[in-house]
């Protein structure tokens, strides 16, 4: 900021911060019958932001309005244009974590946007004030921003101009986004016919210098610088020049924030590396890819870290009052460059660069050109500086370190050659990887973009692919025999299927996927078929079967059969009487089962019914169940009578007979 401005008051935040000033011809001005000019909030290489009310919808908004230094006479149809289209675009964006933007016009030489008033300040004052962030709030903002960026990115659109004062903090400590699209918009006109890109230099992504060109990837890139800025308090590139500070930024890494905060975790190195990586394909694809690594990293540290904070930079002194300190720098940190396309093209191609101040009137041409002479000295300054300091870097200074490229992915061969390259020693280590293929590098220790002495050691680990193993002869072993088995081989048991057999006892093992004998990765589940047994069955009624017949119908169910004859006058002979078990009961097919069959009636000791009367002997052989038959002896002895007597019968004494058998018995009227 210029020395002869007066101290900023901050009461919005968009782009940098500039003094109150009375000669606006825009203050109490009524822009397109509808929004009527109260303050000047702040000023910017692109714009000047407003404090309106809007009469429509009776509001208090933000206006934009932009420079019409932006482009010539001719341009300024053209950029019209392309504003008004990325103005409509970022219009379509509804996220919380953005400013909202409202509606975009032209009254007469002015071009405006309208946007979400924002009361608080932005992340550029609140460095100011606090120097360092906690990581827990370094990453908090971080999340917010990507997460607005994902919104942005899903929709094709790219910010393209990511910085600290662009991130606003409301009176509540959130974060929100503005200014989608304006880089974009100035940039195409300008770059048409001045072969320049507009940006802020501490936060370029590499393409963006070289070759103009911006993809999602690049607002991931500035995102990552932001993030290295809150932890270390401090940028990580700095030069005499805005044009030496985008060279760094095509021709070197982003340092790790431990080389100054040692305290840091490696997780933070990482996270801080993948997101600033030169390569825009070595960084996460968008916001989201990039939002995913940040919440990963963010659940690895612990909460006394998180709650931590680095020490201000050496010389640096945190603002305690907006009016008690007003910082000076050849080159405003949140300014906006113009920088020639193609600036990466070589190391020490001759380039020059334009500072757009904050106050667009506070340089005139004549005073631009003495700028650039000025800026060419210093570089010429510096070269000669470095070829005197070439040994000193190179032995004793940050030369005498080079930064572990990048190998992940690499054939064992090719990250040898590179690593070498970079001028250090290769270990190279094989590590079974179910992931990474086979040769090919799963990661170096120390990791990517960590500084290490020329000369040391890097290990190189490798991929030996996935660690395999060969499915043991489990079928006919019982279930835990199975499941040791596979255990010894490390192998692990997937899914168990059980199935009723008729044949496999309970818990055997009746089949295995994959396959017995075949090899696979140790990291395979084996899934298993495991008995369970014959299936239950009720027990049939075979009871009043002829036996033949109630067999066939048990043996359908595999049963063991055992029969045992039974006398009964319930049952015919050679029908079943009862079963064990008995018929309903529930049992298993194969059990053991007991088959009752009737063999007749039951037997009976025949007595001897010799000398009893008729009389008696008929008694006698109603208890036992015999059927008696009389028979004369002689024919004059007359008819049978009670007192008759027996004098014969014609099965013996002691004989067994069924019950029901006929027995005859002889008598005689003598005695």
């Amino acid at each position: 900021m210029p020395a002869s401005l007066p101290t900023p008051r901050v009461l919005s935040t968009y782009d940098v911060t500039v003094s109150e000033t009375l000669t606006d011809h825009l203050l109490g001005r009524l822009i397109d019958g509808r929004y009527e000019v109260r303050e000047r909030i702040a000023a910017g290489g692109m714009a000047t932001v407003y404090l309106a009310f809007d009469k429509r919808l009776e509001r208090m908004v933000a206006v934009k309005v932009m420079h019409s230094s932006l482009g010539t006479e001719a341009e300024k149809h053209e950029f019209a244009s392309r504003f008004r289209r990325e103005a409509k675009a970022a219009a379509r964006l509804t996220h919380p974590g953005m400013v909202r933007v409202y509606d975009q016009g032209t009254d007469g030489d002015i071009s405006y946007l309208t946007m979400e008033y924002v009361e608080g300040e932005n992340l550029r004052s609140r460095l100011a004030h606090e120097a360092t962030l906690t990581v827990g709030e370094s990453l908090a903002i971080v999340d917010a921003v990507l997460d607005a960026l994902a919104a942005a990115h899903r929709q094709g659109l790219v910010h393209r101009d990511v910085k600290p004062e662009n991130v606003l903090l409301d009176d509540e400590d959130r974060p929100k986004l503005a200014d989608f699209g304006l880089a974009r918009a100035v940039t195409e006109v300008t770059a048409t016919s001045t072969g320049t890109i507009l940006g802020t230099v501490a936060y370029l992504a590499p393409e963006l210098v070289q070759n103009g060109q911006a993809d999602a990837s690049t607002d991931v890139y500035s995102t990552g610088v932001l993030l290295f800025e809150m932890l270390t308090g401090r940028q990580p590139f700095t030069a005499a020049s805005a044009i030496e500070v985008a060279a760094r930024h095509v021709h070197e890494d982003v340092p790790a924030p431990s080389a100054f905060v040692p305290w840091l975790p490696a997780e933070i190195d990482e996270l801080v590396a993948a997101l600033t990586a030169r390569d825009p394909l070595a960084r996460p694809a968008d916001a989201a890819a990039a939002l995913g690594l940040v919440r990963q990293t963010r659940s690895m540290i612990d909460d006394p870290t998180l709650d931590r904070r680095a020490d201000p930079p050496t010389g640096t002194i945190p603002v305690a009052d907006d009016a008690a300190t007003a910082v000076l720098d050849t080159t405003p940190t949140g300014a906006t460059i113009a920088l020639p396309i193609g600036l990466g093209a070589g190391p020490f191609a001759p380039v020059t660069a334009e500072l757009i101040d904050d106050d667009p009137e506070a340089i005139e041409p004549g005073e631009r050109r003495h700028v650039a002479l000025w800026i060419g000295s210093i570089v010429a300054a510096l070269l000669a500086l470095l070829a005197l300091g070439g040994w000193w870097y190179n032995t004793q200074g940050p030369g005498a370190y080079t930064t572990v490229p990048p190998v992940v992915g690499d054939t064992a061969d090719e990250a040898t050659a590179i690593l070498q390259q970079a001028e250090l020693e290769v270990n190279v280590i094989s590590e079974f990887s179910y992931d990474i293929p086979e040769g090919l590098v799963i990661r170096t220790e120390p990791g990517a973009q960590q500084q290490m002495l020329k000369g040391d050691a890097v290990d190189l680990i490798v991929s030996k692919g996935p660690q395999m193993a060969t499915v043991p002869t489990l079928v006919g072993s019982n279930e835990q025999d199975a499941i040791n088995a596979l255990s010894d081989v490390g192998l692990t048991v997937g899914q168990k299927e059980r199935r009723n057999d008729d044949d496999a006892p309970q818990g055997q093992v009746l089949a295995v996927e994959p396959g017995e004998g075949e090899t696979i990765r140790d990291d395979t589940p084996i899934n298993l078929v495991i008995s369970d047994g014959p299936a239950p069955v009720a027990m049939p009624d075979v009871t009043g079967f002829e036996e033949p017949t109630a067999r066939a119908a048990l043996e359908q169910y595999k049963f063991v059969i055992t029969v045992q004859y039974e006398r009964t006058n319930e049952v015919a002979t050679g029908e079943v009487i009862r079963t064990d078990p008995a018929a309903g009961t529930e049992t298993n097919r194969t059990a053991s089962i007991t088959l009752y069959v009737s063999e007749g009636k039951p037997l009976v000791t025949v007595p001897s019914f010799l000398l009893m009367t008729i009389g008696d002997a008929q008694d006698r052989a109603d208890q036992l169940g015999l059927d008696l038959r009389f028979e004369r002896r002689f024919p004059f002895d007359g008819n049978a009578s009670d007192d008759k007597t027996i004098t014969d019968q014609d099965v013996d004494p002691n004989t067994q007979v069924e019950q029901g058998s006929r027995i005859t018995l002889t008598y005689s009227s003598l005695g």
